[in-house]
């Protein structure tokens, strides 16, 4: 397996939990009070956003050639951590 699939591999992973993330807070919104159900939804919106983003970059890692993802590797880690982060805080903001 390449670098590159490994990484694409690596990122689906990360995908997949935040994926499962979100159905956590989902199950939570339904538990939760009028007042609060609003707050959630907004924090829900902004982790799918954070993940529709992701899934956007996981295909433009698997649509690059391999010397082109090498060329592209940095700045993609850079949007990614990026993206972590801010999905991270939602996701710490719900709870």
């Amino acid at each position: 397996m390449s670098e590159k699939d490994q990484y694409v591999e690596k990122a689906k992973a990360r995908l997949d939990q935040w994926n499962a993330d979100i159905e956590k807070m989902k199950a939570k919104i339904a538990e939760a009070e009028a007042d609060s159900k609003i707050k959630y939804e907004q924090q829900l919106a902004e982790m799918r956003k954070q993940r529709d983003e992701a899934e956007v970059k996981i295909k433009e890692m698997q649509g690059a050639s391999e010397d082109a993802w090498r060329d592209m590797k940095s700045g993609m880690d850079k949007a990614w951590d990026d993206i972590s982060s801010a999905f991270a805080n939602a996701f710490s903001r719900f709870r």
